[in-house]
């Protein structure tokens, strides 16, 4: 555990639509979505508008990140902990300069490794998109612009869990399954966000409370894909 409790931390985001739904979005806009559904599986034969709720939070240019969950690892009197919190702010820009903060207050970007599930494919790039388009400058540590590829400090678990393979995608919930690892979907999965942010009146707690299992599974799974015991579940500090 010692070589985890310095510089590396775990993330994981959480997206949702732009807008509650597609009449929102500038005449512009709506016509880049309009064209993008085109090209996009729909068997279903959904509307844009309807695809729309379902999946723009998934695209950077058509959505926005309401929470940010970071887990740290820790040893206290020698057993190893975990440190979980989340940021939640229904104005993006400013939970980003919190995030960009965060990370630049309290590690050495040089040094900071960054880990999450799928997060090569998606919370990584989709964090760089997003501080781009809110005009914040890309932490060091985030940036892969410029850089050789081992001078890029991101991990994935998901690519561990491949070994090179690249057929296909492997959920988080599929690896907390099959590692006994307690799930994360208790209430409420990746496709129920949108709804439940632009629907709910407490919306956005509970997403949060979400994500902060999310980052906590992800924590647990880089432990097993490393042949470490998993956290305790006492010594897991889940910070309000």
């Amino acid at each position: 555990m010692r070589k985890l409790t310095q510089d590396f931390l775990i993330i994981d985001i959480e997206t949702v639509a732009g807008n509650e739904n597609i009449e929102n979005l500038s005449p512009e806009l709506k016509k880049h979505w309009e064209r993008k559904t085109s090209f996009l599986r729909n068997t279903d034969e959904k509307t844009p508008e309807e695809l729309y709720t379902d999946r723009a939070a998934i695209y950077a240019e058509f959505g926005k990140i309401i929470v940010i969950g970071m887990a740290i690892y820790h040893e206290n009197k020698g057993e190893p902990t975990l440190r979980v919190k989340a940021l939640s702010n229904d104005n993006e820009k400013d939970l980003l300069l919190e995030f960009k903060n965060f990370i630049e207050g309290k590690f050495d970007q040089d040094n900071l490794k960054l880990c999450a599930h799928n997060g090569k494919e998606f919370d990584f790039p989709y964090l760089c998109r997003r501080m781009l388009i809110n005009d914040i400058k890309i932490p060091w540590s985030l940036n892969m612009s410029g850089k050789k590829p081992w001078e890029i400090n991101h991990l994935d678990t998901m690519e561990l869990w491949k070994f090179g393979d690249w057929k296909s995608f492997t959920s988080l919930d599929l690896l907390t399954t099959i590692f006994e690892i307690p799930s994360s979907k208790k209430d409420l999965d990746g496709s129920m966000v949108t709804k439940t942010y632009y629907k709910e009146n407490e919306g956005l707690k509970r997403i949060e409370e979400y994500c902060k299992r999310d980052v906590v599974a992800t924590a647990q799974l880089y432990l097993r894909l490393n042949n470490l015991p998993l956290i305790a579940q006492d010594q897991i500090n889940i910070i309000q």
